[in-house]
């Protein structure tokens, strides 16, 4: 079953459930985060040996942020797309609301024993998917993991509520009788509805929801939920069914040869492994032989008494200065804006239990609140735009006041601003919140939030907590802003820099190149007019207006070209350089040069300058890889067609020492060269021209045989 469908009233209390995790495995993920060595293997394994940090994750990774058109349905592939940085602050939020937000309640959960049942019935699905040749074990591990994630969600989302239920009874049949006696739904359809919202497979949706089905049920099930419903059976040790065996015989087909007691027992002997790793008690020996428990145990506390005033205010202080610093240190490592304010809805979520959120800035230079390409928000962000002094509402109130603002307050303005009706419209809320980020010089912006009659209520109390909450956003994206302002003030004064050697340099080379200019033309005029040398000269003078052209382009800004629209003649063009180029790059170091060339009856689409480039700089790496005795051919071929369009084939060939793997990837990407020598800096400079003209280099290169490159450039297309 997909989009499984709750009450109204139920998803409002659950979106913002705070799950939490057993204490021994967050800290331990903790751990691992402050471990620089750390994988996202070891960090993903810690997560999947616990449910809440499980759905945690899932949350964060299928979230409107991080949208991907596959969703990301294991542990290890949601750690790898949240990041290590987004994985600590989250971690950080969750030890951090389980050691100060101790709201006084009727009740105490321990959630160990749910722990270990989880775990146990994860380890058993996996093992179980092996036995029977299930072809996604990991698959089963998660669904094992989860199925009883709805109990968790309940408890977190309900409270006492729901605790009292627990209190009832030990055993998850009753519990489940009690659900839907007492509660609009029960923790297996919560559970799908959680899978659901993270588009998980049809598959292990259901096996959250079936798995407290009867056995005649299951039977008719697809194999995963038959695989979970079998593993919590077995983990449960539930009465009144068939022998294990023979239950498994019927759901899996499996012979006589299939043993479930030492699959279970395999099992529990790793859960109690892993439970010592991580420093969980053991059962105490007289219960060894008494059925597990599988729910949260709750205990009912005696009222508490109300602390002084005094008392309260200095508690709250305390608090906000230890989640101050170490949220903050985690917020000053993230990399960019994206990283940043994804971190900041996630810990929002944590500690405030607000799962809609949306994010308006200021505008450094023109101060308009905008919501601009802020991803995984609703479109009325990104299309807002509030210019400096205007008053929109409760954002633009919240920074003005620098105080937290909602739609439910006891002073509010006679008149309510469309524009919290459309944000609280797109948030599909009674209302929101708007709570400032104040920044250590200025305020950057604002945090919006969905907001109900009974967040109101419950955030209330937590105004101080909040307003610490939007400082350390506003000191963080203030950071963040500066060094961006400081990074780009630096990167154009380089630039500048740059360009003032830049006209130096084009300045002073222009003065040679013009003289030796003037000269070829007085010599010209000495020359008989019909001296062959003359052709020379006309080459030799070309060649200079080419390299003065290459000096001036040090002085321009690089623009986005378009097509070429230009053409040439490549089989003239290497004559030419073959007559400029083959004694000096060739010739006078002994290396044999022939040539194939025709007669142009295809002309190639590019600039003959930029043909030039290439062939100079792959003619001076062949003249430099190949030695005395050696020998360089070169040949031009018409007529090539590659796709349904006619090409020119330049071919070149040495024997030269060959081209190293990295020289020869830099014809491919030029972006990613690191050699500082010249040769490394030249195919770079061809692998760029080649690919702003359209020009495919092919190259096949041997050590100690020499090197073959072929250069297809597109014809001139001919309508």
């Amino acid at each position: 079953m997909r989009d499984l469908q709750l009450p109204q009233t139920v998803t409002a209390a659950i979106e913002g459930a705070n799950v939490p995790p057993l204490p021994q495995v967050l800290l331990r993920l903790i751990q691992l985060l402050d471990d620089e060595s750390s994988t996202i293997d070891a960090l993903a394994a810690v997560v999947s040996q616990d449910p809440a940090l499980s759905a945690r994750i899932l949350t964060a990774a299928n979230s409107a942020a991080f949208y991907r058109n596959t969703p990301a349905s294991d542990i290890k592939s949601c750690v790898s797309l949240l990041g290590t940085r987004m994985v600590r602050s989250m971690a950080t939020c969750l030890a951090v609301k389980r050691l100060f937000d101790t709201d006084p309640g009727t009740v105490a959960v321990d959630l160990t024993d749910f722990w270990r049942h989880s775990l146990l019935v994860a380890e058993t699905s996996r093992a179980m998917a092996a036995a029977t040749g299930y072809p996604h074990p990991g698959e089963a591990y998660l669904a094992g993991l989860l199925h009883d994630v709805g109990q968790l969600v309940l408890i977190s989302s309900l409270g006492d509520q729901y605790a009292w239920l627990l209190s009832q009874t030990g055993d998850e049949d009753k519990l489940i009788e009690l659900e839907r006696t007492s509660l609009p739904t029960d923790h297996c359809e919560v559970g799908t509805w959680l899978a659901d919202q993270w588009r998980l497979d049809s598959g292990l949706a259901d096996a959250l929801l079936f798995h407290h089905a009867s056995a005649e049920e299951i039977a008719t099930a697809s194999n995963l939920p038959r695989l979970v419903w079998f593993a919590d059976a077995l983990a449960r040790g539930v009465q009144g069914l068939a022998p294990f065996e023979e239950l498994a015989a019927t759901l899996f087909g499996t012979d006589s040869a299939f043993d479930a007691g030492r699959i279970l027992t395999r099992a529990l002997d790793h859960v109690q492994v892993i439970a010592t790793a991580m420093g969980v008690a053991a059962r105490p020996e007289a219960d060894d032989a008494a059925p597990q428990r599988t729910l949260p145990n709750v205990t009912v506390l005696a009222p508490a008494h109300a602390p002084h005033e005094a008392d309260r205010a200095l508690a709250e202080h305390v608090r906000d200065m230890a989640v101050m610093h170490p949220l903050q240190q985690d917020l000053f490592e993230l990399a960019s804006e994206t990283e940043l304010l994804n971190a900041l809805r996630e810990s929002a979520r944590i500690l405030f239990e607000l799962p809609r959120m949306g994010f308006l800035l200021i505008d450094r230079e023109s101060g308009e609140l905008a919501g601009g390409e802020i991803a995984g928000q609703a479109a009325i962000f990104r299309q807002t735009r509030v210019p400096r002094g205007t008053d929109a509402g409760l954002a633009t109130r919240a920074i003005a006041e620098r105080e937290v603002r909602s739609s439910f307050d006891d002073v509010r303005p006679p008149r309510e601003s469309l524009l919290d009706r459309q944000l609280a419209r797109a948030f599909g809320s009674e209302g929101i919140l708007a709570l400032p980020m104040v920044g250590k010089r200025r305020t950057v912006g604002v945090m919006l939030f969905a907001l109900g009659h009974a967040d109101h209520a419950r955030l209330k109390r937590r105004t101080p907590w909040l307003l610490n909450f939007g400082r350390i956003g506003g000191v963080s994206v203030e950071a963040w802003q500066d060094a961006t302002a400081c990074r780009k003030q630096a990167e154009d004064e380089a630039a500048a820099a740059f360009r003032r050697q830049a006209r130096r340099i084009v300045h002073e080379a222009g003065n040679p190149l013009g003289i030796i200019k003037s000269y070829l033309r007085i010599l010209d005029q000495k020359l008989p007019e019909d001296s062959d040398v003359r052709h020379e000269i006309d080459v030799l003078r070309d060649e200079i207006d080419r390299v003065a052209g290459i000096v001036r382009r040090m002085n321009e800004v690089p623009t986005p070209t378009g097509a070429a629209t230009t053409t040439v003649a490549v089989n003239a063009l290497v004559r030419e350089l073959l007559a400029l180029y083959g004694a000096p790059l060739f010739g006078d170091k002994g290396i044999a040069v022939t040539s194939q060339l025709g007669d142009d009856a295809d002309r190639a689409a590019c600039d003959p300058d930029s043909l030039k480039q290439i062939l100079v700089n792959l003619w001076k790496n062949a003249a430099e890889a190949t030695p005395r005795g050696g020998r360089f051919d070169i040949s031009v071929l018409d007529g090539v067609v590659q796709n349904g369009r006619r090409h020119v084939e330049i071919r070149m060939e040495d024997s030269g020492t060959g081209m190293p793997d990295e020289a020869i990837r830099t014809l491919s990407f030029p972006d990613q060269a690191h050699s500082s020598a010249d040769r490394g800096h030249g195919l770079s400079i061809v692998g760029s021209i080649a690919a702003r003209i359209g020009c495919r280099i092919t190259c096949r290169s041997k050590a100690g045989v020499g090197t073959t490159l072929s250069l297809l450039l597109p014809c001139v297309q001919v309508s």
